[in-house]
C-alpha cells in the first residue's frame, strides 16, 4: 500500500471482530512505531501490549469507552519521563552516524534541554504522537483498524497496567480487525488551512 493510500484509508475504528491479532502482526505494528523519528533520536516511547481478557477488563475501569476493552489487543503507548537522562548518548549516536554537523556538541545539547517538567513532558508526548501515527498507518496497511484514545484516567490506567511513576501513558490504541467501515470524515479544504505563502 502506498503511504498516501494508507493516510486516505485510515479511520478511527470503534467496533472490532472477535478474531485475535497474531503476535507477528502486533510485532509489525510495534516495529513501525520503533522506527518513528524523534527529536535528537531520544526515542522516549514505550509500549504495553494488552492482550488477555483479564488485563483488558482491568483497563476498562480507566476509560468510559467500552470499545477499548472489547478490542482483541490494546497498545498503551507511553513515554519514559527519564528519557532525557539519555539525551547525550542519543545525540552522540547521531553524531557518530554522521547525521549532525562536525561542530555539533552533544554534551552541550544535553545540558540545554528545558528543566521545566511540564515542558519536558510535552516534548516527550509530541515525540510519542509520531510513533502513534506510524502505528495507526501500519495497521491500515495490515488490514487492521485502530482508534487513538485519550479519554482515560492516567492514574487508573497506570494502576491497571502496573506502571511505575516514570511512565506517562499518552494514548490507548485498541487494535483489531474492523467490524465497521466508516466513511470519510469531513475535512476543511486546503484553502482554509494555508494561512499564507511568503
Amino acid at each position: 500500500m502506498e503511504v498516501l493510500e494508507a493516510v486516505r484509508a485510515r479511520r478511527s475504528i470503534r467496533k472490532f471482530k472477535s478474531e485475535a491479532v497474531s503476535d507477528d502482526l502486533i510485532r509489525e505494528l510495534l516495529e513501525a512505531g520503533r522506527l518513528a523519528p524523534s527529536g535528537m533520536n531520544i526515542q522516549p516511547w514505550r509500549f504495553v501490549v494488552v492482550k488477555s481478557p483479564e488485563a483488558r477488563e482491568k483497563l476498562r475501569s480507566a476509560t468510559p469507552l467500552a470499545f477499548v476493552a472489547q478490542a482483541p489487543v490494546v497498545l498503551a503507548v507511553c513515554v519514559d519521563k527519564e528519557s532525557f537522562s539519555q539525551a547525550g548518548d542519543r545525540a552522540r549516536e547521531l553524531q557518530e552516524a554522521g547525521s549532525l554537523g562536525k561542530s555539533f556538541n552533544a554534551e552541550e545539547y544535553a545540558q540545554r534541554r528545558s528543566r521545566d517538567p511540564q515542558a519536558a513532558l510535552s516534548y516527550l508526548v509530541l515525540n510519542a504522537a509520531i510513533t502513534i501515527d506510524h502505528i495507526t498507518l501500519r495497521a491500515v496497511d495490515l488490514g487492521l483498524g485502530s482508534c487513538w484514545v485519550m479519554m482515560f484516567d492516567q492514574e487508573l490506567a497506570k494502576l491497571a497496567l502496573g506502571l511505575e511513576d516514570q511512565y506517562h501513558i499518552v494514548a490507548l490504541l485498541p487494535v483489531g480487525y474492523p467490524d465497521q467501515s466508516p466513511g470519510l470524515r469531513p475535512r476543511l479544504p486546503l484553502e482554509k488551512l494555508v494561512l499564507k505563502e511568503v
